[in-house]
């Protein structure tokens, strides 16, 4: 019975996903520590992994598409995996299974969903807007930052709090690439948005199956169900009122975090 409700769990995840953009991590997190008891360390190291399986088909189908603008990935990638790598020796080094990193995870991954949480209402009320279409010059010209150390010194945060919790690469780092490239449109902020997300969440997943944190067995449910519920939502995209999902999004997000928080 457990099983199905995984899988379940994963069809639910990756439809929300599909239909919203929000990170899955943001969701399956805390679904799998309150809904099924996981512990924090274990909950997050199978999400790392369910997150780059899931957005790795993603972003080869942005990248066929010329969607992605691999300058800004790169720029990201610079400054999240170093943090990311530091932010694993720390957890090698202490234990992920301590109660102090425990802790320190629950209340991180509780603010976290917070901020989840305030950028999915932002996005709501801000609505899809951004620019029209641009060409390669263009592209070029939009995927530099006001200034080079911003995107790495951003990168490392996000590289740390998502090696943490999970929670990160998703709504938070969108709104963060909408700060730091405005000109660029949205779909490409979105698609950078995951790609960037596969090798962080690959290299913070592997580093958390190296210290045990992660379930096998359970990745390949959630996967089971995750890549049909992806699939459906990402086709209803266009036919559910998105601001009133957002909203009712960001409601979820913000009782998980203070729930977290509480803890």
């Amino acid at each position: 019975m457990h099983d199905f409700a995984f899988v379940f769990a994963g069809l639910l995840v990756g439809f929300i996903v599909g239909l919203t953009g929000v990170g899955g991590g943001s969701l399956m997190t805390p679904l799998l520590i309150f809904g099924f008891g996981i512990k924090p360390h274990l909950a997050v190291g199978t999400d790392l992994l369910f997150a780059a399986f899931t957005k790795m088909g993603g972003t080869v189908s942005m990248a066929r598409r010329g969607m992605v603008p691999w300058r800004v990935v790169g720029m990201l990638s610079a400054g999240s995996i170093p943090a990311s790598l530091a932010t694993l020796y720390v957890l090698h080094r202490i234990g992920p299974a301590d109660p102090v990193v425990q802790r320190v995870m629950t209340t991180t991954l509780g603010l976290a969903l917070l901020l989840t949480a305030a950028a999915t209402l932002y996005k709501a009320v801000r609505g899809a807007k951004g620019p029209a279409a641009i060409g390669p010059a263009q592209v070029a010209k939009a995927s530099r930052p006001q200034h080079w150390s911003l995107p790495l010194l951003f990168g490392a945060l996000i590289g740390t709090l998502v090696t943490l919790t999970s929670v990160g690469a998703g709504a938070i780092g969108v709104t963060v690439l909408m700060l730091l490239y405005p000109l660029l449109p949205l779909p490409r902020i979105i698609a950078a948005d995951i790609a960037y997300a596969v090798p962080l969440t690959l290299v913070a997943g592997l580093g958390h199956a190296s210290l045990g944190s992660v379930d096998w067995p359970l990745l390949a449910k959630l996967l089971a169900g995750s890549i049909p519920g992806i699939w459906l939502g990402s086709h209803l995209v266009h036919k559910t009122p998105e601001r009133v999902v957002r909203s009712l999004l960001a409601g979820l997000l913000a009782y998980a975090g203070l729930k977290l928080v509480a803890l």
